[in-house]
């Protein structure tokens, strides 16, 4: 049932709000561990590092990449994988071993000349509170820390690396008027 204050989406009831905070969106910035990922790292022996990312979530990136919509990244751990995830999916702005993260936020929004209301971030823990306060839509994921999910105006129904990224862009896209069930091939 959708009222006058919500809209009715995949994901629930929507504030009508929201909606309207993610129109003029026009950059989203994620966090990867925990976000795109569901926060495990895995060591093999021989010091390999392998993470798991979700399909879904590389889909809803090349939407927003399509639409014109610009992505990055900005994590606090180094990765050749997700150095090659994120080339893989089109991502041109990669940022890794960034330990402030807000410093890392304002030189991109200053290059790309975009306020923070036309700024989306999604983040999961305490290193991701100050661009989420900052951004004009700042999300956590299902399971980010409680006080992470305090700071955000918006927490997702799906957890990290389990569809988060993907409930995000569809969101981002429903309300810009571009979510066409978007073509292409699943990444």
């Amino acid at each position: 049932m959708t009222t006058a204050s919500t809209a009715s989406t995949w994901y629930g009831e929507i504030p009508t709000q929201l909606l309207e905070k993610l129109h003029p969106i026009k950059l989203v910035i994620f966090d990867i561990d925990g976000v795109f990922s569901d926060g495990r790292i895995y060591l093999g022996n021989q010091g390999e590092e392998l993470k798991a990312f979700n399909t879904r979530d590389g889909f809803g990136v090349k939407g927003l990449l399509n639409n014109h919509i610009e992505v990055a990244v900005i994590t606090g751990r180094r990765s050749e994988i997700v150095e090659q995830r994120m080339q893989a999916l089109g991502v041109r702005y990669i940022f890794q071993g960034i330990d402030d993260k807000i410093s890392c936020y304002d030189e991109l929004s200053q290059q790309l000349q975009l306020s923070d209301e036309q700024i989306a971030c999604m983040g999961d823990d305490v290193p991701d509170v100050q661009m989420i306060q900052r951004a004009g839509v700042g999300v956590a994921v299902n399971d980010a820390h409680p006080w992470v999910q305090q700071q955000a105006d918006y927490v997702t129904s799906l957890r990290g690396g389990f569809g988060a990224v993907r409930e995000l862009t569809d969101l981002i896209l429903l309300s810009q008027g571009h979510l066409q069930l978007y073509g292409g091939v699943s990444l």
